[in-house]
């Protein structure tokens, strides 16, 4: 005959008791959590930025807003997996001190187009105006729509400031000199220049480390 103790932990008692059931379910799920979430906090690899990956400057940054508004998260990612083929074609797999200053992270699920994640100084800054304006002139197969209006639209510098002291709040290290300067380094700007000057910038610091 089992006893009190024995049958208290049984799955019977469990599945005769919902709020029993209940409170292990909790228990269960929070030591797992706890499992996963704390070794993270002493993970200094992903929370430490790898050599020459600097905060972004307010033109680079003002691009990367343009890229998050026009969507092309949705087409290309920038993460290059550890697969053979990945690294072969697109260059040295990501690795997470790459975006410690990035919010939100951009590493995409979708290519449409290829990953940008090394895409900084493969092509020339003229390259990357004429492909904005009109990809099928550089790139004929290519499905990705055009973006004309970017040349023309002036960076607004009281959102890149705004953007700079809300990223501030979130440990990067932005000074007020930097801030302050915003305004000046975006005057004459437009999105296009911005949204260039973004892409050139993706994956420099791995490139001039040879990795």
């Amino acid at each position: 005959m089992k006893s009190k103790r024995a049958s208290f932990f049984s799955h019977e008692t469990l599945e005769k008791n919902v709020g029993w059931l209940i409170l292990a379910t909790i228990a269960v799920v929070s030591i797992a959590g706890l499992v996963q979430i704390v070794p993270l906090f002493f993970q200094h690899s992903t929370t430490t930025p790898v050599q020459g990956v600097e905060p972004y400057t307010a033109l680079r940054l003002a691009g990367r807003d343009v890229y998050i508004r026009e969507g092309c998260v949705g087409c290309h990612s920038q993460q290059v997996r550890t697969l053979a083929a990945e690294v072969q074609r697109y260059g040295r797999y990501s690795e997470a001190g790459e975006g410690v200053y990035d919010r939100p992270f951009l590493w995409g699920s979708k290519r449409t187009g290829p990953d940008l994640a090394r895409v900084g100084g493969r092509y020339s800054d003229d390259w990357h105006r004429v492909h904005l304006n009109n990809p099928r002139d550089v790139v004929p197969e290519s499905n990705m729509p055009a973006y004309p209006w970017l040349s023309q639209t002036p960076v607004a510098s009281d959102q890149v400031e705004a953007g700079m002291r809300a990223l501030r709040t979130l440990g990067v290290p932005y000074t007020d000199e930097q801030i302050a300067g915003a305004a000046a380094e975006l005057a004459g700007k437009t999105e296009e220049d911005a949204l260039v000057a973004y892409l050139q910038g993706l994956g420099l610091a791995m490139k001039k480390q040879g990795r």
